[in-house]
Parts: C-alpha cells; structure tokens; sequence
C-alpha cells in the first residue's frame, strides 16, 4: 500500500486537522469530528446536516459554507459516523427554524442518523429528514436495503443548502429534498479497486483488462463485470439504465464525477460522451458539473448523475455558493 500518512488509525483526525489549518473559515471538532462554518448562518434559517463515512471526499465536509451544507459529519473510512455525534452536530448548527438531514441510502446512516434525529428531537429541535437512494445499478446492495445513495447527494446538497440560504421553512426544504430525490438518478463504473488504509490491500481484485460497470462508492459489487470497453461504450453503459429508469427528455443538470483517481482530462472526454448520448435522448443540458465531488479514495472509475431541472431548481442552482469543493457567485 502507497499512501501518503502517518499510521492507518490517524488518517481521519490528521486529515481533520490539515482541514481546519487550510481552511479558517471552517471550525473543526476533533473530538466529535464535526465540521462546522465558523460563522453560522443568521439565527431564523433552517440548518442542513449531512454526513458519513470519510473517503469521499469533498463530500462532505467539502461542502460546508454558505449557500450549502451547515455542518458534516465525518465518520471513520467508510463508516458510518455514531448517533452522538450527529446529534452534536445538529445542536451545534440549529438555528431556531429546524435542522434537515441529508442522509444517503446505506444502512447504517439511516439507523445512526435517525437515532441522532430522535435524540435531538427530545431535546425540543425539529428535524427532517431526508434518504437519498438515486442509484440505478443495483435494487439492494451489501450495505443498503433498496438502492443506494450516491451522486444525487451533491445535487442535492447544493440546492437544498441555496433553498435553506434563502429563508425556506423547513417543511418546504424537506419537500424540495424529496422532489430532487425522486427526479434524479445516477450509475457508476470502476477502473480499479480502492484500498482502505485500515485494511493495506484492494478492496478487490479488477484485473487490468477488466472492469465493474455499477460499482457503489465503497467498493460493492456492480451489475456485472467485463472487457474493459472505450468510453464511448462506457458512457452508453452508464447513461442508458439512468433513461430506462426515468423520462428525462427535457432541461436536466448532469454531473459526470471521478470516483477519486481518474484525471481531469479523461473526466471531460467522458462528459463528450454522456452529453451527446443525452442530446440523442432529448436531454437538454442546462447545467453541468466535471469533476471529483463524491469518491471512493483512490478508486479509478467515474459515474454519472442526471437530474430533471425546471425554473426554481435552476435558480437554486445559480445561487451563491461558497465552500471548499464548490464556489461560483460568491
């Protein structure tokens, strides 16, 4: 294992740490290993809470700032973070107008933040939630029951974050969050295994002319595995289940996302591709992301998310944001 660290059982706490000095306007507990915006936001306004295990990142702490996320909750490599620590974090960010969570589909984030939901509830904090399951691989999965949660999350995070920004009340933010759920779908594909620094090895082995077309963001097995194909079959591979799933002929905001190891150049040549796939279809993109903004460490591979978009989405959408993994207007 090549990694740059100190000692496995340090990575979370020293890559906290490096957080907090590199970006102060940020507020880092390392107890709780919560990030939080070192300035909150005006009292009246609902929070917005996510959260999960570390090794995707910059979701999510790389979100936290104005105009997204209030506080994220780092759990260890790919673990989910304990129900303490997300009450903490929903203490620490409530406003007085309610806290939303933002959960993705994985087993343990829906039990653990639905304990934390409980114990802040009891005492006197309104929380609403929210389970993102916007993957099309797989029905069920080794860590979720129905479809996991997956690249909607950044969509999601970015235009519930604006609504919240804006003064929205809670039920009309929890509503917005399902709405954006329940039009927004996502595939993935991997290149190579990722390696746990707890573990020392590849979470699989993907021979060098193999590849996983349906992969989760924790290594779990996809549809099926096959001859590694250009990228144009790639993306047909990719975008195709995400039209079967959902009419999508319209405006739409589309994120092509690097899994972690996957250069910048090869994640354009693969947006070249999804978009004309998309255009084929009658998907009209109006927005787009290109980038790493959900991985699996050092994963090689990259998904695709598509969301149907309509006016108010797409003024959330330009809203000013102003964090560490995405700004624009601010």
């Amino acid at each position: 294992m090549k990694k740059l660290i100190n000692a496995p059982e340090d990575v979370l706490v020293e890559s906290l740490k490096g957080t907090a000095l590199a970006h102060p306007e940020l507020s880092v507990d390392l107890e709780t290993h919560v990030i939080t915006r070192a300035v909150p936001k005006a009292q009246g306004k609902v929070a917005v809470v996510s959260g999960g295990g570390s090794g995707h990142e910059p979701l999510h702490g790389g979100f936290v700032g104005p105009g997204m996320l209030d506080a994220a909750v780092a759990g260890e490599v790919f673990t989910s973070p304990t129900p303490d620590r997300v009450q903490a974090a929903t203490k620490a960010v409530d406003r007085g107008a309610g806290v939303l969570h933002i959960v993705k589909n994985y087993t343990g984030d829906v039990l653990n933040f639905e304990m934390a939901a409980e114990l802040a509830q009891m005492e006197g904090i309104e929380v609403g939630t929210v389970v993102v399951d916007d993957d099309v691989a797989v029905q069920d999965s080794l860590y979720t029951a129905g479809r996991r949660g997956v690249g909607l999350t950044v969509l999601l995070e970015k235009l519930v974050g604006a609504a919240a920004e804006e003064g929205q009340d809670l039920a009309s933010v929890v509503a917005l969050a399902q709405r954006i759920n329940g039009q927004g779908r996502s595939m993935g594909m991997a290149l190579t295994s990722c390696t746990v620094p707890a573990a020392g090895k590849p979470t699989f082995d993907l021979p060098e002319d193999q590849m996983e077309i349906g992969i989760g963001i924790h290594g779990e097995p996809g549809r099926h595995r096959e001859p590694l194909a250009p990228a144009s079959e790639i993306a047909r591979q990719l975008v195709e289940p995400i039209l079967g799933d959902l009419d999508f002929a319209g405006p739409a905001i589309v994120m092509v996302n690097g899994m972690g190891a996957t250069p910048q150049i090869e994640l354009y040549l693969m947006y070249g591709e999804v978009a004309a796939l998309l255009e084929k279809a009658g998907v009209q993109i109006v927005r787009n992301l290109v980038g790493n903004y959900i991985t699996s460490l050092d994963m090689a591979g990259c998904s695709v998310t598509v969301l149907k978009a309509d006016d108010e989405l797409l003024r959330l959408w330009d809203a000013p944001v102003n964090t560490p993994g995405m700004r624009w207007g601010a």
